[in-house]
C-alpha cells in the first residue's frame, strides 16, 4: 500500500483483539497511528479506544506500583502450527541473524531440540507522555495473556503444546504468572473507559499511541483497515 502503510493485523474475525498499545513490547514503538477504512464490515469490527491515563488512574495502586517499578515480561513461542514461524517473524532463516537481532533489542532467546524459537522480553508498563508529562498505562499485559484467550482456545493450546508452548503469554517481570482475576480486572478497567464508533468507508482515525490504547472487536463480512505507523520512539 506504500511505504509505512500496512493492512491491519489478520486476527481471526470472530476473536477480539483486546486493548493494547501498538508495539509496546518492542524496542521502538510508534507514537502515532493513522487508521483508514477502505471496506467497513457488515457488523462489528470497531477499532475502539481507551484513555491510558484514565486506565492508570483507576487500576489499584498496589498493582500499578508493582508494574511501574518492575515492568512486565512477554514470552513467545514461534510455532507455525499456531502462529508465525520464526523465519517469517524475523524475515530470515539465519539463526545467527536472529540471535544478533535479539542481542541488540534486549530479547532473551533459546532454541529447543526441534529448532523452535522461544523468546523473553522485559518491558516497562508505565510511560510518561513526552508531550504532556502525564503518566500512561502503556503495555500489552492483558491482551497477550493466556487468560484473555477464549477458554476453549487456551485449553486446546495448553493440552496440545503445554503451558510453555503457548504462542505468547505475559507475566510479572520476575516470571511469576498472572492470575485470572488480575487480567480480568485490567480488561474491566479498559472496558470502563472504552469509546466506540463504527467504521464507514473513507474514515480516517489518528491515534496517539502512548495516550490511547486500541482494540479490534469481532466482526462479520469483509473488513479492510489500513494503518500507518509514525513518529517512532524508544519506550
Amino acid at each position: 500500500y506504500g511505504e509505512g502503510v500496512h493492512s491491519s493485523s489478520h486476527w481471526p474475525a470472530d476473536q477480539p483483539m483486546c486493548m493494547h498499545h501498538e508495539l509496546s513490547y518492542a524496542g521502538r514503538a510508534p507514537a502515532l497511528l493513522a487508521f483508514a477504512c477502505l471496506t467497513a464490515p457488515a457488523e462489528g469490527g470497531v477499532t475502539a479506544l481507551a484513555d491510558a491515563r484514565a486506565v492508570l488512574r483507576d487500576l489499584p495502586a498496589p498493582l500499578v506500583e508493582t508494574f511501574r517499578r518492575d515492568g512486565w515480561l512477554l514470552t513467545r513461542h514461534y510455532n507455525p502450527l499456531v502462529g508465525l514461524a520464526w523465519q517469517d517473524a524475523f524475515g530470515t532463516d539465519d539463526r545467527k541473524a536472529v540471535e544478533e537481532y535479539a542481542l541488540t533489542h534486549d530479547i532473551e532467546l533459546s532454541w529447543d531440540a526441534e529448532g523452535a524459537l522461544h523468546t523473553r522480553q522485559r518491558r516497562p508498563a508505565v510511560l510518561t507522555h513526552p508531550g504532556t508529562g502525564e503518566d500512561c498505562w502503556f503495555n500489552q499485559i492483558a491482551f497477550l495473556n493466556e487468560w484473555t484467550m477464549a477458554p476453549e482456545v487456551r485449553e486446546f493450546l495448553t493440552l496440545e503444546f503445554g503451558p510453555e508452548g503457548l504462542p505468547f503469554n505475559t507475566f510479572h517481570a520476575d516470571g511469576t504468572p498472572l492470575d485470572r482475576a488480575t487480567v480480568d480486572l485490567i480488561n474491566d478497567v479498559y472496558e470502563k473507559h472504552t469509546v466506540r464508533e463504527p467504521w464507514r468507508r473513507g474514515d480516517l482515525m489518528v491515534v496517539d499511541n502512548i495516550r490511547m490504547a486500541h482494540s479490534r472487536e469481532p466482526y462479520r463480512g469483509e473488513r479492510e483497515i489500513l494503518v500507518g505507523l509514525g513518529e517512532p520512539f524508544r519506550p
